[in-house]
């Protein structure tokens, strides 16, 4: 049985609800994708239900345009607040013939502020790297990586590091909002 969370009318919280998938990729050099992501919301929201980070499966599709997927995502919020609003990360890693894995892009995306069914493109790169890390990357693989995941969203030291665009990560959300009206907010 799933647990409902009720807050009395004096406590009442405005809630987002996250309900979409991660549909798939396009444009990267290979196929054979899969996709690690998460969600970073600020200090004043609680995850009520769901899952705030994930996997999806590998997918090497015979048609060589795009990588599907199909991972849901579900996730309930509570906040009195609108600082710190949600923003999805993602890595976008390949798996070779042996089982290897190797990255092959970064990319983050605010979710939706308003209510209804949006259609998100979230495009990705790649640390660059030395001319050594790039030669090096060409005949072994691999390649940098980032030391911590949250300069993916955060911004912070993002400016210095020399990177190459990739592919695109497709995913369809559906946002419902809920008691906002209490807290002066109209949408």
């Amino acid at each position: 049985m799933e647990t409902v969370y009720r807050f009395p009318p004096e406590k009442r919280m405005a809630e987002v609800h996250i309900i979409g998938q991660i549909v798939g990729a396009s444009g990267f050099p290979q196929n054979s994708l899969f996709c690690k992501w998460g969600l970073q919301a600020g200090c004043a929201w609680k995850l009520l239900s769901g899952l705030k980070d994930g996997q999806t499966q590998v997918d090497n599709p015979v048609i060589k345009d795009m990588a599907y997927w199909s991972h849901p995502i579900d996730i309930h919020y509570a906040t009195k607040g609108l600082q710190g609003w949600p923003k999805l990360y993602i890595q976008v890693w390949h798996q070779d013939s042996f089982g290897r894995n190797e990255l092959y892009g970064y990319g983050f995306c605010h979710i939706p502020s308003s209510p209804g069914t949006h259609e998100i493109q979230c495009v990705t790169w790649r640390p660059l790297g030395t001319w050594q890390e790039q030669l090096s990357q060409m005949f072994v693989g691999g390649g940098p990586q980032l030391k911590h995941s949250d300069l993916i969203y955060t911004g912070a030291d993002r400016y210095r590091l020399q990177t190459v665009a990739m592919g695109k990560v497709h995913l369809q959300l559906s946002i419902i909002l809920r008691n906002f009206d209490q807290y002066g907010v109209e949408y």
